[in-house]
């Protein structure tokens, strides 16, 4: 598929938007001229970044300093999610079994337990529900009060050789800020999808981001990422963080590593930091003047780095349009 091609609209081919809601329903949304800036929501309790880019977690080999203390959040009622048990990662529905996601050499993976904390918060669990009744888990983030951006095949399923499996997932429960049994922000259901016909019709990886409309605005409380396009120069090296709920660990808990990039593309962006299946769908994401700037939209491993789908002029363009 040629970079150059371009479509009646001006887009590159594989960007013309698609939802599993009839046309009719689609209000669209203005894109936005500028970059949305990252929010921390109405809730206490925010993370202190270190001043080299990345997430201060404790016990984490790649930190270099912390930061104060974050106040203590008040009590809050922690839900019990239902019990969904081990799933498999939403990868798998699409590439088999050998999953797209890898830990590179040693795990250097380290869990989040304070995620009733931003922007650990603004991180959902998926657990997803395709057309056939299988179930997956996979990762979102907020970028508006009531969308989350994910990876295409957390959305859409294709080729898995399954009967009456592919194509949209029935639904989808998005848990923010999920550590094991503990939902401080609850359970929503979503059944609203998006993503691009370069992944719903090509299967192509390059064009391998979606998003979840959820029915209420839960990103106005657990805070939400900015999105930037930055150039080549800017990006090659930069230190970005990934945090998200993989499914080698125990279930419904979150996990986090971050690296410096080590290669871009058009369309993608590479890095060595260490995930597994079910983080999917990960914000890959540098932190400016404090703010959590996502750049590419993590689904895929190698055998010497995995790498997400990068937030380009076309991508970024559809997160906008597609922000409720």
């Amino acid at each position: 598929m040629s970079d150059k091609k371009k479509t009646a609209q001006g887009l590159a081919s594989g960007y013309q938007s698609v939802s599993n809601l009839p046309p009719d329903a689609t209000q669209p949304v203005a894109a936005r001229a500028v970059t949305l800036p990252a929010t921390q929501g109405s809730s206490p309790n925010v993370s202190t970044p270190t001043v080299g880019g990345l997430e201060a977690v404790a016990g984490h080999t790649a930190a270099v300093s912390f930061g104060p203390e974050a106040a203590a959040a008040p009590p809050r009622v922690q839900e019990v999610p239902p019990d969904f048990g081990d799933l498999p990662d939403i990868g798998e529905a699409s590439f088999g079994s050998g999953g797209v996601e890898a830990v590179l050499g040693v795990d250097e993976r380290t869990q989040i337990t304070d995620t009733a904390s931003y922007p650990w918060r603004a991180i959902a669990s998926l657990v997803i529900t395709g057309r056939d009744n299988s179930q997956w888990v996979g990762t979102g983030w907020f970028v508006s009060p009531r969308t989350l951006i994910t990876a295409g095949h957390c959305v859409y399923i294709k080729n898995s050789g399954v009967p009456g499996r592919d194509g949209w997932v029935s639904k989808i429960n998005v848990m923010c800020g999920r550590n094991g049994t503990a939902t401080p922000y609850g359970s929503v259901t979503s059944t609203v999808f998006k993503s691009v016909d370069g992944w719903t019709e090509e299967g192509d990886e390059n064009f391998d981001f979606g998003a979840i409309v959820v029915p209420t605005p839960l990103g106005e409380e657990v805070g939400m990422f900015g999105v930037a396009v930055y150039p080549d120069d800017e990006l090659l090296g930069a230190l970005v963080n990934i945090s998200g709920y993989p499914g080698d660990k125990p279930a419904g808990t979150q996990w986090f590593d971050s690296r410096a990039v080590a290669q871009v593309n058009a369309r993608k962006v590479y890095y060595e930091a260490d995930t597994a299946g079910g983080q999917s769908g990960a914000a890959v994401f540098r932190i400016v003047d404090d703010a959590r700037i996502a750049v590419a939209v993590h689904a895929y491993g190698g055998a010497t780095a995995n790498s997400g789908t990068r937030i380009n002029d076309e991508v970024y363009g559809w997160i906008t349009s597609w922000m409720e």
